[in-house]
């Protein structure tokens, strides 16, 4: 009898601590889980953002998963919304830049003028290649010959990349390149807001990432179709 009793308490055990691990992984999809590295598991999209000197050659509808940037010096990675991620030009070293296409990372549901508290998907960045190298990124829109950066809004909104030495993680960049802060008053009154990437509300402007290099060799970004909640604090 006694020897019954404790094969049930086991068994209760064992049953209590697998439906814990269940509800604390409720609120976890198992493939945004940490795989160490600071990414989620799962499938995603890379693309590699390659420091090079200047490349004359066009690479207009070369389909990698690279851009070569500069790797002194200022590259803009201009956007086009589509359907899927794809690089529509890989030289960003020339004077026009490079072209990337991605999905809108709006949420299903949103309507403009709610508030943005996350994105559809979420972006992942890490410096590579060699040591005490750096790059800032950010994102921004062209309105005319008029320039807005998320970073002069919001310092916050610059990605600092530092090639240390050691295992390099990755960052959850999704508020920094996913939205942009722009002020779209045209009057004296200092009014930036922030707006997701490719809001309708804003048309007839130019989407882009903009990628100061100062010698790093390589950013490695990932994309994962997993939705992302901003943190409060945003």
């Amino acid at each position: 009898m006694k020897k019954l009793i404790a094969i049930v308490l086991v068994a209760v055990l064992v049953l209590t601590l697998a439906v814990g691990s269940g509800m604390a992984l409720a609120d976890k999809p198992e493939k945004a889980i940490d795989q160490g590295n600071g990414c989620p598991s799962g499938p995603h999209y890379n693309l590699n953002l390659i420091g090079v000197p200047d490349k004359s050659a066009d690479m207009t509808g070369n389909n990698g998963h690279r851009i070569f940037v500069k790797l002194w010096g200022n590259t803009k990675i201009w956007l086009t919304e589509g359907d899927d991620f794809q690089v529509l030009d890989a030289n960003g070293t020339d004077g026009n830049g490079a072209s990337f296409m991605l999905p809108s990372p709006i949420p299903v549901g949103w309507e403009p003028g709610d508030p943005i508290t996350g994105t559809k998907y979420r972006v992942y960045i890490r410096a590579l290649g060699k040591p005490n190298r750096s790059a800032d990124m950010q994102s921004f829109v062209k309105i005319g010959d008029d320039y807005y950066y998320s970073g002069f809004y919001d310092p916050a909104m610059i990605i600092e990349l530092e090639r240390d030495t050691g295992k390099q993680k990755f960052e959850n960049v999704s508020k920094q390149l996913l939205t942009v802060y722009v002020d779209v008053t045209n009057d004296a009154t200092y009014n930036p807001k922030r707006y997701y990437l490719f809001d309708p509300r804003l048309a007839d402007i130019l989407w882009g990432w903009d990628y100061q290099n100062k010698g790093l060799k390589l950013a490695q970004l990932r994309f994962y179709e997993i939705p992302y909640t901003f943190p409060v604090e945003d």
